[in-house]
C-alpha cells in the first residue's frame, strides 16, 4: 500500500507503484489547497511568463492565456528553490496575497500516473522516483502538468487561478517556497492589461537617486562582481583633498557604499610596489576579484581582502583601454594604435597588431570581435579575434569633436560608439542602424542582457559659457532593439565632464544603477521604480440577485502598489472607495438595488497611480424558486411552523447573514413535523421544503456544514476539502436552476 506523505514508506526498499490513485491522493489534495500566494508576476503579457519567490527562486510557465478549457498541457520550469525540502506544482484558485489557494485541481500526484500536479523533492528523499522527481542541481525542475478550466471543485471561469508552487504536506507551514503565476482559459480572458494612468502613463519606468558614495575617492571606473556582487571602483585623487591620498582600488558594499577594503599599491617599472590609481578595470576574476589598468603601463589584479595588487610592467607607451583576453590569465591592451594579447603573470604579448590610428576598444568573445574606434580618422575597425587580422573598416561619422566611448551590446553584438553629443549604433556586422541624439556629451554606456535594456551616460561639458550647458548631465535608458526609450531620462546634477568621464555598472535585471561622478568624488546609486501597471482587469458581470460577485485586478510595480476599490452609483459621474476593499479580490453578495452599479480597482505606489477600466454590474431578479429566502423559514413558533415554510435555499438575504430567511426552528404543528435549520450564516440548511411534514428537510445550501458532517476525523480530511469542493459546486449548480 501507498505510504500517506508524511510517513515513512512500509517495508525495505523504495514504494512500489500502485496501479491506481489511493487515499493518499486525496490527503495531498487537502495539503495542496494550502498553497498560499507568492510573489507577482512580471508585467509582460506574452507567454511565457515567469515569477520571483521570497528567496529568489524562479518559477516559469510556458503558457498563461487563452488556454483550452478542456484540458492543455504546460511546461512548469523552476530554479533556485530550496533543496532541502520537497514542493508541489499545481493550478490552484487564486485567493490573493497571503490567502490559501484552494481548491486545487487534482490533488497531489502520488500514485505518478496523473499529471494534473508534479511532487519535487531532493535527491536521496525516501519519495524519489515512482511518486516524486529530483531536484535537479541548485534547485532546478523541468515539469509538464495538465490543466484544465474545471473539475474537482474548482471553476476558473469564474475565479482566478494560479500556477502554485509551495512547500510540500511534510513542511506545510512553510511559505519560503510559495510562488504563483495567474493562467486564464479561452472565453474568460482578463480584461485589458495596462490601465488607465492618472499621473503618469501605466508601467512608467523610471530610475530614482536613493544614496550619493562619496568614500572611494574620485571614481575613474566601476564594476559590480557578478559572483561576489561587490562594487569595485577604480579612482583618483580628488584635487580638492590633496593632502589625502585616495587613489587605488576600492571594494563598496553595493547597498551603503562603505568600503571594505583598498587596494593602493600595485608594482611600477622596476617591480617596486607603489600608491598607484586604478584607471579602468578590464573585467572579473572568477569568484571575486578583477583585473585592472594602472597608470602609465601596469596590469593589476586584486580582489578585496588583499594588501596590494599583484602585477607587471609593459614596454611601449601609455595603455589606453584594456579588456579580458582569449584566455584564462591574458588580456587585450591598447597602448595608443597598437593591439596586443599579454600574458598577465609576465607581460609578455603573444601576438601584437599595429592599426592606422585609434585609442579604444571594445571586445567581443561570443562574436570573435574587437571593435577599435579612431574617433581623429572617423573609422571603426573590426579586428578578427582568431586570426588577429582588421577584417573591415567603417565610417564613424561627426567624430571631428570629442570622443566618448566603444561598447558592445553582449545580447546582440552590437556596437555602441559615444561621439560628442550622438550614440551611433551599428549591427553586429557594422551596418549602421541607428543614431541617438542627447543633449550633453556621450561618456559611457552599459547593458543589462536580460532585460534588453541599454544605459547611457551624458555628462555635461562643464563650460557654463557655452549656452548648451548647465552643469547638469542625463542618464537615459533605451530598448536595446528598438531604441525607444524605456524609462524617463533622470537628471544628473552636477556631473560635468571637467575632471572625468562618468562610468556606469547596472545591476543584472537592472533594479539597480550605479553612475559616477568625478568631478564631485561621487557614485549615485539608482533604483528602478515602476508606476502600476495593471495585469489583468474585471469585466462586466451579470448576476442574480442573492448570487456571491467575485471583481479581480491585479496590478504590478515598483514599490509594489496598494490597491482600493471604487464604486460609482451614478453611471461613473461620481466615485468613492468602498471600506476595506483592499485585496485583489472584491467579493459580495449581490442585492437588487446594485443593479447599474460601476466598480473600479484604483492601484497606487509612489511613482503613480492608476485604474481599471469601469465595469458595470447588472443584478436581476431571482428564477426558479424563491433564491431570495426573503421571509420564508421565519416560521410562527405558536403554530408549530407555517403552512408554506419557505425553503431559504439560498440562506439568508442579500447581506448574507440569514436573518431573513432559514434562521429559525419550527416547533411541531398541525401541518408542521419538525422544519429545521442551521441557517444563521445564510449558507447552509434551510427549513422544511412543504410546511415540513416530512421531518427535517435540507435544502440546497452553500458551505461544507451542509453535507451534515459536523465532526470529521484527520485521515479523512483531505477527501472532505476535495469532496466538499465537489458539492458545493454541484450544489450551487441545482441552486441556480430552482432544484431542491
Amino acid at each position: 500500500m501507498t505510504p500517506t506523505p508524511g510517513t515513512p514508506p512500509t517495508g525495505p526498499g523504495r514504494p512500489r507503484r500502485p496501479g491506481r490513485r489511493l487515499g493518499a491522493a486525496a490527503v495531498a489534495a487537502l495539503l495542496l489547497a494550502a498553497v498560499p500566494a507568492g510573489a507577482a508576476v512580471s508585467a509582460d503579457a506574452a507567454t511565457p511568463k515567469s515569477a520571483t519567490g521570497p528567496q529568489g527562486q524562479k518559477l516559469t510557465v510556458s503558457a498563461t492565456t487563452g488556454l483550452d478549457p478542456a484540458g492543455a498541457k504546460i511546461r512548469v520550469t523552476g530554479e533556485g528553490y530550496g533543496t532541502t525540502s520537497g514542493i508541489y506544482v499545481a493550478l490552484c484558485k487564486d485567493n490573493g496575497a497571503n490567502r490559501v489557494p484552494s481548491p486545487c485541481l487534482g490533488g497531489a500526484d502520488m500514485s505518478g500516473g496523473s499529471k494534473n500536479s508534479q511532487w519535487i523533492v531532493p535527491k536521496g528523499d525516501p519519495y524519489e522516483g515512482e511518486l516524486a522527481l529530483p531536484f535537479g542541481p541548485g534547485g532546478t525542475f523541468d515539469v509538464e502538468i495538465e490543466i484544465r478550466s474545471e473539475g474537482d471543485g474548482l471553476d476558473c471561469a469564474d475565479v482566478p487561478c494560479s500556477v502554485v508552487t509551495r512547500a510540500d504536506h511534510r513542511a506545510s507551514g512553510d511559505r519560503t517556497q510559495d510562488v504563483r503565476i495567474p493562467v486564464t482559459f479561452a472565453g474568460q480572458e482578463p480584461g485589458e492589461p495596462g490601465g488607465e494612468g492618472v499621473d503618469v502613463p501605466a508601467g512608467t519606468v523610471s530610475y530614482k537617486p536613493v544614496a550619493d558614495f562619496t568614500s572611494a575617492g574620485k571614481p575613474l571606473d566601476l564594476l559590480l562582481h557578478p559572483d561576489s556582487k561587490k562594487l569595485y571602483v577604480g579612482a583618483d585623487n580628488i584635487p580638492d583633498t590633496a593632502d589625502t591620498d585616495e587613489r587605488g582600488l576600492y571594494v563598496l558594499n553595493p547597498e551603503d557604499g562603505k568600503a571594505e577594503s583598498r587596494i593602493t599599491d600595485a608594482p611600477g617599472s622596476t617591480g617596486a610596489l607603489r600608491a598607484s590609481a586604478a584607471a579602468r578595470i578590464s573585467g572579473p576574476l572568477p569568484g571575486d576579484g578583477v583585473v585592472y589598468n594602472y597608470p602609465l603601463r601596469g596590469v593589476g589584479s586584486a580582489k578585496a581582502g588583499d594588501t596590494a595588487a599583484t602585477g607587471v610592467w609593459l614596454a611601449g607607451s601609455t595603455i589606453t583601454d584594456i579588456a579580458p583576453g582569449t584566455a584564462p590569465g591574458t588580456v587585450l591592451v591598447a597602448q595608443g594604435a597598437k593591439l596586443s594579447e599579454i600574458e598577465r603573470a609576465t607581460g609578455t604579448a603573444t601576438r601584437s597588431l599595429a592599426l592606422p590610428g585609434g585609442t579604444q576598444f571594445a571586445a567581443d568573445h561570443a562574436r570573435g570581435a574587437v571593435w577599435f574606434s579612431d574617433f581623429a580618422a572617423g573609422k571603426l575597425h573590426r579586428v578578427d579575434l582568431a586570426s588577429f587580422a582588421v577584417t573591415a573598416s567603417f565610417d564613424l561619422p561627426g567624430t571631428d569633436s570629442i570622443a566618448g566611448f566603444t561598447e558592445v551590446d553582449p545580447a546582440s553584438g552590437a556596437v555602441w560608439v559615444g561621439v560628442n553629443r550622438s550614440v551611433l549604433v551599428f549591427d553586429a556586422t557594422g551596418k549602421p542602424v541607428k543614431t541617438l541624439v542627447g543633449k550633453d556629451l556621450a561618456r559611457d554606456a552599459a547593458f543589462d542582457a536580460a532585460g534588453g535594456r541599454a544605459f547611457v551616460a551624458w555628462q555635461d561639458g562643464g563650460d557654463l559659457s557655452d549656452p548648451a550647458n548647465d552643469n547638469n548631465g542625463t542618464l537615459t535608458v533605451y530598448d536595446s532593439t528598438d531604441f525607444t526609450p524605456a524609462a524617463k531620462d533622470l537628471p544628473l546634477p552636477g556631473n560635468q565632464t571637467q575632471l572625468g568621464a562618468a562610468s556606469l555598472a547596472v545591476e543584472p535585471g537592472g533594479a539597480t544603477v550605479f553612475v559616477t561622478s568625478p568631478a564631485e568624488g561621487k557614485i549615485t546609486r539608482l533604483t528602478r521604480q515602476v508606476s502600476p501597471l495593471v495585469t489583468q482587469a474585471p469585466a462586466d458581470r451579470s448576476v442574480q440577485a442573492g448570487e456571491e460577485v467575485a471583481l479581480t485586478a491585479r496590478a504590478e510595480g515598483t514599490p509594489e502598489p496598494s490597491v482600493r476599490w471604487q464604486v460609482s452609483t451614478d453611471g461613473s459621474q461620481t466615485w468613492r472607495e468602498l471600506d476595506g476593499a483592499t485585496e485583489p479580490v472584491l467579493t459580495f453578495t449581490a442585492k437588487s438595488a446594485q443593479d447599474g452599479y460601476r466598480y473600479r480597482a484604483e492601484f497606487r505606489n509612489d511613482v503613480g497611480t492608476t485604474r481599471t477600466a469601469p465595469v458595470t454590474l447588472t443584478v436581476t431578479e431571482a428564477t426558479g424558486g424563491d433564491t431570495g429566502g426573503g421571509n420564508g423559514g421565519s416560521g410562527d413558533t405558536t403554530t408549530g411552523g407555517a403552512a408554506t415554510g419557505g425553503d431559504g435555499s439560498t440562506g439568508g438575504d442579500s447581506d448574507g447573514d440569514g436573518s431573513d430567511g432559514g434562521t429559525s426552528t419550527g416547533a411541531s404543528g398541525s401541518s408542521g413535523g419538525s422544519g429545521s435549520s442551521a441557517g444563521s450564516t445564510g449558507s447552509t440548511v434551510g427549513g422544511g421544503s412543504v410546511g415540513g411534514n416530512t421531518g427535517a428537510g435540507t435544502t440546497s445550501g452553500g458551505s461544507l456544514a451542509a453535507t451534515g458532517i459536523t465532526v470529521i476525523s484527520v485521515t479523512l480530511l483531505a477527501a472532505a476539502l476535495l469532496g466538499g469542493g465537489l458539492l458545493i459546486h454541484r450544489r450551487a449548480r441545482r441552486r441556480t436552476t430552482g432544484l431542491a
